[in-house]
């Protein structure tokens, strides 16, 4: 068994890295539509999708996301998201194999069908159960309420990376009745349905062992990090320790 430490940063990477070998991500890029919804995790995603796919492209992750969490000190309006959303590019839209750039999933929603993929971040993991949650400020659900009617109407499949820092104790579902009930303030939360990856699935998947997060924490650029476990053959383990070593100085990310 080896331990090693992953930073959020490297998480990210981590879980980008696995996703653009995902066998329903490969499919789709050939043949139908992929929506990556902006978020920070899913900016490392398109980043990887568009390398390891050789799609043409001048992606950014500068500014691809439409709200952050950011500490006190950081000038954000009284919903967490920052002040200036002006450069904001969009989410990244790809069919058949084309980026459509500039477009939102609010532009193509309706058209997606059985097969067609959108990835979507999350704020609330519940590693016991497998589920997300996501925060919601706007008063029609934002993107995901916009993303719904295909998930479910239409059974696009939805993908949510989310790195385990995200990590929360208790019922979502629970939690959301809370923060949803009539004279409740601040976020709403929205338990979602559709396949969690976490950094622990793509080390399972990349390796074939068995991963376990065991501590958590760090100081000084290591806050919000995870202590993971591998067992298994000592060629899975030396493939771990490889994988780890290509992301572990990942920067910290960085609001550019």
């Amino acid at each position: 068994m080896k331990q090693f430490l992953i930073t959020p940063a490297a998480g990210k990477r981590l879980i980008a890295k696995t996703l653009s070998n995902h066998p329903a991500i490969k499919r789709v890029l050939k043949n139908g539509t992929l929506v990556i919804v902006a978020g920070t995790t899913n900016g490392y995603v398109a980043e990887e999708i568009f390398r390891c796919n050789n799609i043409s492209n001048d992606f950014s992750r500068d500014r691809f996301f439409r709200g952050v969490t950011l500490p006190p000190t950081q000038s954000v309006t009284d919903e967490g998201r920052i002040v200036d959303e002006s450069k904001f590019p969009g989410d990244v839209v790809i069919t058949d194999g084309v980026w459509q750039k500039g477009k939102t999933i609010g532009d193509v929603v309706d058209s997606l069908k059985e097969d067609d993929v959108i990835l979507k971040g999350a704020n609330a993991l519940d590693l016991t159960r497998k589920q997300a949650g996501i925060l919601v400020g706007h008063p029609k659900a934002g993107t995901i309420g916009l993303a719904l009617p295909a998930i479910v109407g239409r059974r696009v499949k939805l993908i949510i990376p989310i790195g385990i820092e995200k990590r929360i104790i208790g019922d979502l579902s629970l939690l959301a009745e809370k923060l949803n009930a009539p004279g409740a303030s601040g976020y709403r939360l929205l338990p979602v349905v559709g396949e969690v990856f976490t950094e622990v699935d793509a080390l399972t998947a990349l390796t074939g062992a068995e991963v376990d997060l065991i501590a958590a924490g760090g100081v000084c650029g290591a806050e919000g990090s995870c202590w993971i476990a591998v067992t298994g053959t000592e060629e899975q383990e030396a493939f771990a320790a490889e994988i780890i070593a290509s992301i572990n100085c990942e920067p910290a990310f960085s609001l550019r």
